[in-house]
């Protein structure tokens, strides 16, 4: 069974020690992730183990489905907990549709879209929301003032439509800049990171995961298994994908986020460790960002029920120190994805 931790050191929140990712569930065909993505049906059986397992903390987010995961993961979780026994987390920015003002972090669309979140959820309140990007980190949108941002935030959670605010994957002085000026003007702070951290990718472990260890903020971190790439799901190479995903579209976006000379050199590093520790690649890999202090709850996706048997386990796991300088050694800096683009 998962344990429960504390979400940062700045809330009374507790959190299951991993957190489900719901990008792969929805509408099959419907959004970007639709080749991959798995129905209500065969999602069930999925949240039941989550359950099973103590797994009771959800990520969602409008854009994944466009709408649909929301849909899916409200039916689910009505379904099959009580509300006062999970905790659900979405997120919001990204465009919804072709209007000017269906994206982005203004305070229209903070309004409507969080209301339009709790209607597909069929939930009265978000437990953790999350922004998806900085004010200014999406593509095409404005560049809104941080203090409108900031205020319509603080009055949707002082609405008891949401109760906790998080943030993800933005330069290290954008999040700091954020947090200051909430506390500055009396806003709702963010008690969370969900940021880009693995093995072939620790560019945050400079600024953004140094900031949020030391000022109590929980880390949250996303694509903990680097899309497949630390599990073996491309042996090797790109051109070599075993599973829908990594054969299918979502292969081009793993692409553009690891170019690391030594992605595929570590990944091998990982199956060596896992093979001689009688464990799998996902689980070393886990278990290496689970044995991090700092880390509160990493966001895992699965698509079965085994994978998720898997991962839970790998809570259990201690890496010898040894293991862990093997993993880490051959990393070498990358460019920063948010320099280039959005992360």
């Amino acid at each position: 069974m998962l344990n429960s931790v504390q979400l940062g050191r700045n809330c009374g929140l507790r959190v299951s020690e991993l957190c489900l990712g719901t990008m792969n569930f929805g509408e099959p065909g419907r959004g970007h992730q639709g080749d991959w993505t798995l129905g209500l049906d065969d999602a069930r059986p999925i949240f039941k183990a989550a359950i099973d397992h103590g797994l009771y903390y959800f990520d969602c987010a409008d854009i994944y489905g466009v709408g649909a995961s929301e849909e899916v993961v409200g039916v689910l979780l009505n379904e099959l907990l009580p509300r006062e026994q999970y905790v659900l987390g979405t997120k919001i920015s990204m465009p919804m549709g072709p209007g000017a003002n269906q994206g982005g972090l203004s305070r229209k669309h903070i309004m409507e879209g969080v209301d339009a979140c709790l209607t597909r959820l069929g939930h009265d309140y978000i437990d953790h929301l999350i922004i998806h990007r900085h004010p200014h980190g999406v593509s095409g949108q404005v560049e809104v003032p941080i203090e409108e941002s900031l205020e319509a935030l603080h009055d949707v959670v002082k609405a008891g439509k949401a109760l906790y605010l998080g943030a993800s994957s933005m330069f290290a002085w954008q999040f700091v800049e954020l947090q200051m000026t909430a506390e500055r003007e009396g806003f709702t702070p963010f008690v969370s990171m969900q940021n880009h951290y693995n093995l072939i990718y620790r560019e945050e472990e400079r600024e953004m995961n140094p900031y949020c260890s030391r000022n109590g903020v929980a880390l949250t971190p996303w694509s903990p298994l680097a899309r497949g790439i630390l599990t073996g799901a491309y042996k090797g190479d790109f051109d070599a994908g075993t599973t829908d995903r990594s054969k299918g579209g979502d292969r081009m976006r793993t692409q553009s986020l690891y170019r690391g000379e030594a992605d595929f050199d570590i990944a091998a590093r990982v199956a060596e460790v896992a093979e001689r520790i009688g464990k799998t690649p996902a689980q070393v890999s886990l278990a290496w960002l689970m044995n991090k202090p700092e880390i509160t709850s990493p966001i895992v996706g699965v698509s079965r029920i085994e994978q998720l048997d898997q991962l839970v386990e790998a809570a259990s796991i201690r890496l010898d120190e040894e293991d862990v300088v093997y993993l880490e050694e051959l990393y070498a800096p990358v460019e920063n994805l948010l320099s280039i683009g959005s992360s």
